[in-house]
């Protein structure tokens, strides 16, 4: 018989497997995606669309999925959704067409919302005060997408492109089964009076009215959604601006997604000790110097001499780019902690359907920014634009913020005021 503590962490470590799982099957199309781009003649717009249609199912999924667990547990939820993962999985291996490969990933993307299924699955085993940090632990799942970033790329050369979804579909009925046997039934879900008592969707349902909820989405959808579009990017950019092959490419962005993954963690802890929203500040200002110098284009000027003109080029070599995009990335970890830490601290019973519906936001960000970064590759002709396009996100960000910050210091000082008593 296992103890409570014994349960717990077995949860949280197959539970973190799982994800990590997920997310690698939710990344996948960044790698075959571009065999597939050479292969069918894709423009930009055509390849960020590609890549960013898994990540629309796995978004839109999330607020139901996270409802659906609310209601019926984490352990049951979880397990059927990933057996509706696998065959989509391997039916990549039958597409021919652009429409053929759009069409399953949209099936594939649900892997996506398996976040929102794991979150309040893992909220629910753990107290207030270690909350934070186990769901960091958890939210370091998303370095799934680094395993996608070396693996894939290895499979490709040793057996072909064709043999990544076949491996990637035997290694997810593995995962079912060992999720399956280290997992076990939420005690809220044990105790039938308490599952009861969560089968009110209007009460799911009703802090999706407050604004609140909505910021909190904007700032997942850049921390998160920059996160999975600079994942699902990076390799193409790579290839295209400094001129490297798959390989290369490939594990140059396994330093942006690896550690932005795992430092989940430690920003969870971060967020329990310094407090979610003083956590999120700091992201936003580190990512805010970083994009800025991401987003200056290879420039050359002309300076106008007393004798001769004089020729000065600034640009970002390969070094620079990926020390900039490896603190970004981190940022971004400790961004997607403290943003889950506010959210509970805000909507502890009810993080399914909240946390759901951030999820849904926050992986919006990885189905738009993708195919908005295509498009303005492709109106301006300037490649990073895309970090510019991240740059103006994250100062909407910043001033929702700052403005949210302001209205609740004054709506406290005025209910310090009405606590004072009348002599």
């Amino acid at each position: 018989m296992y103890s409570h503590k014994q349960k717990q962490w077995s949860v949280l470590s197959a539970n973190t497997i799982a994800f990590a799982a997920n997310f690698a099957v939710w990344t996948l199309f960044s790698i075959l995606g571009i065999k597939i781009k050479q292969d069918l003649g894709l423009t930009e717009t055509q390849f960020g669309v590609l890549i960013a249609t898994p990540i629309l199912t796995g978004s839109i999924s999330r607020l139901p999925l996270g409802i659906l667990t609310d209601l019926f547990g984490g352990r049951r939820v979880f397990t059927l959704l990933m057996l509706c993962i696998v065959p989509a999985i391997y039916s990549i291996t039958l597409a021919t067409a652009y429409w053929h490969y759009l069409l399953i990933g949209l099936f594939v993307g649900l892997a996506g919302g398996s976040f929102a299924v794991g979150i309040a699955y893992t909220s629910a085993w753990f107290e207030k005060e270690r909350q934070g940090t186990a769901m960091g632990i958890f939210g370091a799942g998303n370095a799934g997408a680094a395993v996608t970033n070396l693996a894939a790329p290895l499979l490709i050369v040793a057996y072909g492109w064709d043999s990544v979804p076949t491996i990637y579909a035997i290694c997810g009925l593995v995962v079912i089964g060992m999720f399956w046997i280290f997992t076990f039934e939420d005690p809220a879900h044990a105790d039938k009076t308490v599952a009861r008592k969560k089968l009110c969707l209007k009460t799911q349902l009703a802090p999706l009215k407050e604004a609140r909820v909505w910021r909190f989405g904007l700032y997942y959808y850049f921390v998160f959604g920059g996160f999975v579009a600079l994942a699902l990017w990076l390799p193409k950019y790579y290839i295209g601006q400094f001129n490297v092959d798959l390989k290369t490419a490939s594990f140059l962005t396994l330093l942006f997604t690896l550690p932005s993954g795992l430092i989940r963690a430690l920003g969870g802890w971060f967020s329990d000790k310094y407090g979610g929203r003083t956590i999120n500040w700091w992201v936003f200002w580190i990512c805010l110097v970083c994009l800025f110098f991401l987003s200056y284009p290879p420039t050359t000027m002309i300076i106008h001499g007393i004798e001769k003109d004089i020729s000065v080029g600034i640009e970002l070599t390969v070094v620079p780019f990926t020390v900039l995009v490896f603190i970004v990335g981190i940022a971004m970890g400790f961004g997607k902690a403290s943003v889950y830490k506010v959210i509970n601290d805000y909507y502890p019973t009810q993080m399914g359907s909240v946390g759901g519906m951030v999820g849904v936001l926050g992986g919006l960000g990885g189905f738009t920014l993708p195919i908005m970064f295509g498009a303005a590759a492709d109106y301006t002709d300037v490649r990073s634009s895309c970090f510019m396009l991240l740059y103006a996100v994250l100062a909407a960000c910043m001033i929702l913020m700052h403005y949210a910050i302001k209205a609740e210091k004054l709506k406290a000082k005025r209910h310090n005021k009405q606590q004072i008593p009348v002599t």
